[in-house]
């Protein structure tokens, strides 16, 4: 049975095709954009290229996301929360904590042996929350975003960035700037900040190990050295936690087509 799960995110989309709720068969991935019916047809399209196979194959779709009811060919909508901590338990088998921090704000989960959340928090719809704060420090230093991880890593003597507010950081990165401040502490700065705020999120749902990381800023090597550093452990991240919610939407897909075909999940 192939399964597939589309995570319609409000800067990033994804898209994963899974075989009988075990097998990654493909990724897709692609900027979100303005008609996120038409960013969801493509990147199904583009996984399903990549695996060989046809619309035709495909037994279930779930999505999730901010744009989840855009794509009405769906057979189930989950919200990224619940997702997100599948995707992340799939991966990562002994995960107990779950953050995902998206480009508005950050959420924390704590989750049971089987995925389910038991307790749950949220930062407030703010850039200065997520990694929205990341984007704006990358466009008001010039450096491209894919480069602010790598660059930030180089940092001997982080500077804080003081400022909860990703509209004023950009008078604080200027003012640093100008202080002729290196940019990578600058970069390694906004990082910790970011951290320090995220951090507080998950601590209210009660740190236990393990913690796994999902959504864009697992690309991010400085944010995860920074998070464990704070965290004084090892954080769980790799590249497909990027598809966090994606898998998940998809494996929850394979478990509700179970239930449909009358077979225990």
């Amino acid at each position: 049975m192939i399964t597939a799960g589309l995570d319609i995110g409000t800067r990033n989309s994804r898209a994963i095709l899974l075989e009988d709720g075990t097998k990654i068969l493909a990724k897709a991935r692609s900027p979100t954009g303005y008609d996120m019916t038409k960013v969801a047809q493509e990147l199904l399209a583009s996984a399903l290229a990549s695996a060989g196979l046809t619309r035709a194959d495909i037994d279930y779709v779930a999505v999730t996301g901010f744009g989840r009811y855009r794509y009405e060919e769906r057979d189930l909508s989950v919200t990224e929360i619940t997702a997100a901590a599948r995707g992340a338990k799939f991966l990562f088998p002994r995960t107990t904590c779950v953050l995902d921090v998206g480009a508005g704000n950050a959420r924390a989960s704590k989750v049971d042996e089987k995925g389910k959340i038991v307790k749950f928090r949220s930062t407030e719809k703010c850039a200065a929350g997520g990694g929205g704060f990341l984007e704006k420090i990358a466009f008001y230093s010039q450096v491209g975003l894919e480069s602010l991880g790598p660059l930030a890593l180089t940092s001997k003597n982080p500077v804080a960035i003081s400022t909860v507010c990703s509209v004023l950081a950009e008078s604080e990165v200027i003012n640093l700037i100008t202080q002729e401040v290196p940019l990578e502490d600058i970069l390694m700065g906004a990082n910790q900040s970011v951290v320090g705020r995220v951090y507080l999120t998950l601590k209210q749902v009660g740190i236990n190990p393990e913690v796994t990381l999902t959504g864009g800023l697992v690309e991010n090597p400085a944010f995860v050295k920074a998070f464990e550093t704070k965290l004084g452990s090892k954080l769980n991240s790799s590249p497909d936690l990027y598809y966090a919610a994606a898998l998940g939407a998809a494996y929850l897909g394979h478990r509700r087509l179970l239930k449909r075909k009358g077979v225990g999940a």
